[in-house]
């Protein structure tokens, strides 16, 4: 491919793409679109903006206009599509904003790359990246699979299982052709302090109360996003059309287990006493609809893409706390301002 668009590459999963695009690929030239939104940050690329083969480009993908000339200027061959609204407490309080960005934006994204290829799309993907939230939770027991039903559970869920189904349908009744994958939850370097660990990090930092929702007790499977953008890189260039993939960490945790860890880690790298951040811990009001447990089988991707994780769950968490210690420029800068007002919103 000569030409590929990423949506939401200022972002945090979308900036990690980006960079392995750019860097694994020299002769292809990669169009990072994105509307720096609170969350989009064009720091988290400075390493690579002057690389020859990048080009940024700010935009919203709700404007079809702008969208469709966008596809006519560039000609692009494929799509890695991450632009998102993706905070399940922010579409609590603003589901609208999410249907236009996810459903909307999906659509207007399908709609210009059918329209410029028509019907020959011969070397061409679209490569839509989704949540495994789609499927709603689970008991004790079981793992989400490709195969599982979708029963989202919340706006945010709700709006990527709709996406999910437009670029499905588009397949099916355009020949478009498109992979789906649905990962579990990211963490690592440049993510914004809204999501828990990012968020506990920056508390600590700060001796600031550590909310946990509930007992504490639901339980996520966690994966580091630069092994997320690896597996990404593997699908997008070696997966057969219309295929779907689960990706997940094998590494499943409860919330205040995780956090009761996170604090142990803090108080070593900040040459704290030994349970001095776990004293921050405080139990807030559970959210609607909070999903009790996921749990990805990732077991088709490793199958048929030889894809596994790289890093377990204590190297990848010591390798973040680490990059948000050493930029403690960077976190200042993204939490200052409208952050805290949501923030005080939100948790106080």
């Amino acid at each position: 491919m000569k030409k590929i668009l990423i949506t939401g590459g200022a972002g945090f999963i979308g900036s990690h793409v980006v960079r392995r695009f750019v860097t694994q690929y020299p002769e292809t030239t990669i169009v990072n679109l994105d509307a720096l939104t609170y969350a989009g940050n064009l720091n988290n690329l400075t390493d690579i903006e002057d690389a020859a083969n990048y080009t940024f480009v700010k935009g919203d993908i709700t404007d079809s206009t702008f969208v469709n000339q966008l596809f006519k200027e560039h000609h692009f061959d494929g799509v890695v599509h991450l632009a998102a609204e993706s905070h399940v407490d922010r579409s609590i309080t603003d589901p609208v904003s999410f249907v236009m960005t996810n459903v909307i934006g999906t659509v207007n994204l399908l709609n210009s790359f059918k329209e410029l290829w028509k019907a020959d799309f011969t070397n061409k993907r679209f490569y839509h990246v989704s949540t495994d939230e789609v499927y709603g939770t689970l008991g004790e027991t079981g793992l989400f699979k490709e195969t599982t039903s979708y029963d989202p559970n919340s706006p945010y869920s709700a709006s990527k299982a709709s996406s999910d189904h437009f670029v499905r349908a588009y397949g099916e009744t355009y020949g478009l052709p498109y992979v789906i994958s649905n990962c579990s939850n990211n963490y690592g370097p440049h993510h914004f302090p809204e999501k828990l660990i990012p968020l506990f990090i920056n508390n600590i930092i700060h001796n600031k109360p550590l909310p946990v929702y509930g007992d504490g007790n639901y339980t996520r499977d966690w994966l580091y996003v630069i092994d997320h953008a690896i597996a990404i890189d593997l699908a997008f260039h070696k997966a057969e059309n219309a295929a779907t993939y689960n990706i997940g960490g094998f590494n499943e945790w409860k919330n205040i287990d995780l956090v009761k860890l996170l604090c142990k880690m803090m108080d070593e790298k900040l040459g704290r006493d030994a349970g001095t951040s776990e004293k921050l811990i405080t139990y807030v009001t559970d959210r609607p609809g909070h999903d009790l447990r996921y749990a990805i089988d990732a077991s088709k991707i490793n199958q048929e893409l030889g894809w596994k994780p790289t890093v377990t769950f204590e190297q990848g968490l010591e390798k973040t706390i680490d990059w948000y210690l050493n930029n403690d420029e960077w976190l200042e800068q993204v939490t200052s301002g409208a952050y805290q007002d949501y923030y005080k919103k939100q948790y106080e």
